[in-house]
């Protein structure tokens, strides 16, 4: 089984991977404006997300087996690879498995050490969406809203509702499977594991998910790695401040 994907313009391959609970389409707009400096972006759903397959499986070594197929598939070599959070944990495997693969590797507000667990409110509220019950949107908001707060992050977690059938409304990500694996979220880089690749680390400034001490471990799996801050953002970067995150990859590439 190959991963879904939507596919951009032509070039050099550009993959790009989403994080924990999102997909390929959070990056549509990023993903046209790269397609148009002369990249063939990939924008890639990781199993258990968006359009892709289902598995029981899902711990960072089998997401990075999933993207090696993938690669094989298109017959994408020398790539730039992009991934956001727990697609920047799969990137970084990724890289240090198939070194040969990657020609440029950027990720986005993730460090390579562990992360104790905290989406567990998120998953929660996810499992209270009774789609027997639930038949609009905003009544799957209303019941969100009770374990999530801030309202973008509800927005950007009923991106995963679709209609399964007309008056049936369902959720595209394996919510079983990733409540079994949650804990593998959070799993650090392996000790050895080494890119020496052009790397680029983007952090949030906002967000503290990449700290002064992670800085001296990137240095340790990415020695040719440069970390920049992307000002007035949070986790999610790329969708508070694009017009920066994109200057800085742009800048990076070139």
């Amino acid at each position: 089984m190959i991963l879904h994907s939507n596919i951009l313009g032509q070039g050099q391959a550009f993959i790009i991977l989403h994080g924990f609970l999102g997909m390929s389409d959070n990056w549509k707009t990023l993903g046209k404006k790269f397609s148009e400096q002369g990249y063939e972006v990939h924008l890639i759903d990781q199993r258990n997300h968006g359009r892709s397959f289902r598995g029981d499986a899902f711990n960072y070594a089998v997401l990075a087996k999933d993207l090696k197929q993938y690669c094989d598939s298109y017959e994408l070599n020398n790539i730039v690879l992009l991934g956001h959070s727990m697609g920047g944990k799969t990137a970084m495997l990724f890289a240090t498995m198939y070194p040969e693969r990657v020609s440029k590797l950027i990720v986005s507000d993730i460090s390579p050490r562990y992360y104790p667990l905290h989406h567990q409110l998120i998953l929660k509220g996810l499992s209270a969406l009774d789609f027997e019950v639930i038949k609009t949107r905003k009544e799957a908001e209303d019941i969100l809203a009770n374990f999530v707060s801030e309202f973008g992050i509800r927005q950007f977690l009923l991106k995963n509702l679709y209609w399964v059938k007309k008056g049936q409304l369902g959720l595209r990500i394996n919510l079983k499977a990733l409540k079994e694996n949650i804990e593998e979220i959070g799993e650090a880089l392996p000790m050895h594991s080494i890119f020496e690749g052009d790397t680029l680390f983007l952090k949030a400034d906002r967000s503290g998910y990449i700290s002064h001490d992670d800085e001296i471990l990137i240095k340790t799996h990415f020695p040719n790695a440069v970390i920049d801050t992307i000002k007035n953002s949070g986790h999610w970067l790329h969708a508070e401040n694009p017009k920066e995150f994109y200057e800085n990859v742009i800048r990076f590439l070139s």
